[in-house]
């Protein structure tokens, strides 16, 4: 086959053998690129990306047709002349996504679907950990203390859903099973209706009425200027004092410092958090000790073989893309998903 009809992949963070001879078996006109040697992107949704300006990895940009990874490097477009794809390994595009590239014909996808088993199950166990006061137990564990309580349970309570992707769709499905009443918003709804597990859909504009209702409250959204501060503090004040706020999204979704004052009043029941405006979260931020609040540190989507998985997605698309084909999972750059 004539050079010229080579597609270079450069796989900008480390995978094993197994992975690169998955991507080398899609077809003969793949040759791969590796630039770990020179700079490993790592997962930097943090926003503490390093980059390389090693002449080597700069060889590879020039030379790279696809890349695949956790993101791209910075100016990508100009030190990647001949970039016709970018896939990344997560969800979410905010990292990278910058004017330049959603200006572009560059095509932008991601590994959405196969997060929601795992995102789901680290939803239902902060929830579960509220209403069964998993974290006062803990403690009681500690002290050698024997102290019984009346609890609670996640049967017949409202679910409200913002972000009713396949996240959502997962998250509305184990509700059902636990016998919830399950609401919803989605961004495309132009009238109130129904979906699979889903009691109602509400449109965004009455995202009102789902906070009033709902026991449980999961946030699941992207970082867009849409959705940054969706909930502030006068949606937060909607919510009943005795609800929960679950976030395993992106932390600028929620105003966090009215999130703070209302959890410090008791103006809302407790916030379960994956997900926070800067990561790590500071030392000094009062989330930390707040004893309705329960943290973990954005960790609900990686699985143990979550690279497996990531490269399954990435190589049915890459097979798409040699046959000239529509790619799965494309990312509306002007909408950021």
């Amino acid at each position: 086959m004539d050079k010229q009809d080579d597609i270079n992949v450069l796989v900008v963070n480390k995978i094993d053998d197994a992975g690169l001879k998955q991507i080398a078996s899609v077809s003969p006109r793949i040759k791969i690129l590796t630039s770990w040697d020179y700079w490993d992107a790592q997962d930097t949704t943090s926003g503490k990306a390093t980059d390389s300006d090693a002449p080597e990895f700069n060889a590879m940009l020039a030379k790279a047709e696809v890349i695949v990874g956790f993101r791209p490097p910075r100016d990508v477009l100009k030190r990647a002349p001949r970039l016709k794809w970018v896939h990344t390994i997560l969800a979410g595009v905010d990292h990278f996504l910058d004017k330049d590239l959603v200006n572009s014909n560059v095509q932008v996808t991601n590994s959405t679907g196969i997060h929601a088993v795992q995102i789901t199950e680290v939803i239902f166990e902060k929830m579960l950990m509220f209403v069964k006061m998993a974290p006062m137990y803990f403690d009681y564990q500690h002290e050698k203390k024997w102290e019984r309580h009346i609890l609670g349970r996640l049967y017949g309570k409202t679910l409200g859903i913002i972000g009713l992707g396949s996240i959502g769709t997962r998250t509305a499905q184990i509700g059902k099973a636990f016998g919830m009443r399950v609401v919803a918003t989605r961004r495309s709804a132009r009238k109130i209706t129904r979906a699979p597990y889903v009691d109602v859909v509400y449109p965004r504009s009455q995202l009102d009425q789902l906070l009033k209702e709902s026991d449980f409250i999961v946030m699941i959204l992207p970082s867009t200027p849409e959705t940054k501060n969706m909930i502030g503090e006068k949606e937060l004040r909607m919510m009943k004092l005795t609800a929960y706020l679950i976030n395993v999204g992106r932390g600028d979704t929620i105003d966090e410092n009215a999130l703070i004052r209302v959890l410090e009043e008791k103006h809302i029941a407790g916030a379960g958090l994956d997900a926070f405006t800067v990561e790590p979260l500071p030392r000094e931020s009062k989330l930390w000790e707040l004893s309705n609040v329960i943290i973990s540190p954005h960790v609900s989507g990686p699985i143990e073989d979550y690279l497996k998985r990531a490269m399954d997605l990435f190589c049915k698309d890459l097979q798409l893309y040699v046959e000239g084909k529509k790619l799965f999972n494309i990312v509306d750059k002007k909408h950021g998903y």
